[in-house]
């Protein structure tokens, strides 16, 4: 995009560019690979999107059992990325800590998975 056509895209629609949807951890390991410590995440979208993989830096505040079966939110329409030999389709969505570290966008209630967040 250039300069020009990024001033004429609005508030609304520079954040609807960005899919975010939510999806719940089905299988968590170590990406012992990764220079910083990272988890490989399954994550299920539900019937229409399937199950997504993501490599996320969670390690810090989550262990494994923590995040099985979690909801998550993520961006899902990125691309892929090769994290340490790990194919990352969907980026989990967070916050940083005092530390620096991931803290997980949290969800007050269970929802649909693959419901888009607007």
């Amino acid at each position: 995009m250039s300069e020009t056509e990024v001033q004429r895209i609005s508030p609304h629609e520079a954040f609807q560019v960005v899919e975010m949807r939510v999806g719940r951890v089905t299988r968590v390991e170590m990406n012992s690979r990764a220079k910083k410590p990272a988890y490989k995440l399954w994550i299920d979208f539900g019937p229409e999107f399937g199950t997504k993989t993501s490599s996320a830096q969670l390690v810090a505040n989550y262990s494994a059992q923590d995040l099985q079966n979690r909801l998550v939110v993520c961006a899902t329409n990125l691309g892929t990325r090769n994290i340490a030999g790990f194919i990352s389709e969907v980026l989990t969505m967070g916050a940083g800590d005092e530390n620096g570290n991931v803290v997980l966008l949290d969800l007050a209630k269970d929802v649909p998975l693959g419901a888009r967040v607007y």
